[in-house]
């Protein structure tokens, strides 16, 4: 009788620490190399990922230097000139004052919008080498810069245009 008392003890001390499998989880090692994997991967991946979200940007911001141009064309066929520099891109969307011959707004949206990194465009004209100039300041926000934070300007447009067609 002792001995059937023991062993329905000793199995019941066993079922109590044999762990059930549906309840068992992750060792701290196990979770540890997960983690370790799962952190190799994001450096190695997410460079690349945010390269491309910035290369992104440039080609939104020449897109729309390219849509300001054809929408300053329209202004200039409507109105025998440019929008001087203190009318600015704005003479794109309201009528500038004293100019009887405005067809527009030229911009769709009612307004000029910013550049991809949220900064406004900077229009001259007469520009340097055009009869205009637009520019984007680029991820610093600042004039200058190289790579990503270069500026964008319709003269480099044109310039880059005219150097893949030589």
């Amino acid at each position: 009788m002792k001995l059937e008392k023991y062993r329905e003890r000793s199995s019941t001390r066993r079922d109590r620490t044999r762990p059930n499998p549906a309840e068992q989880g992750f060792t701290l090692i196990e979770m540890l190399v997960v983690i370790t994997i799962i952190g190799l991967i994001m450096g190695l991946i997410g460079p690349r990922v945010l390269n491309y979200l910035s290369e992104s940007k440039v080609k939104a911001a020449k897109i729309q230097l390219q849509s300001f141009g054809n929408a300053l064309d329209l202004f200039y066929l409507d109105a025998g000139r440019y929008p001087s520099t203190a009318e600015g891109l704005a003479a794109l969307v309201h009528r500038p004052s004293g100019l009887a011959a405005w067809n527009g707004p030229y911009l769709k949206g009612g307004r000029v919008p910013n550049d991809p990194w949220n900064g406004p465009y900077v229009y001259r004209s007469p520009g340097e080498r055009r009869a205009y100039e637009i520019m984007s300041y680029g991820s610093d926000g600042q004039e200058g810069g190289t790579g990503n934070a270069a500026d964008i300007s319709t003269d480099k447009l044109v310039a880059t245009k005219n150097a893949r067609n030589e």
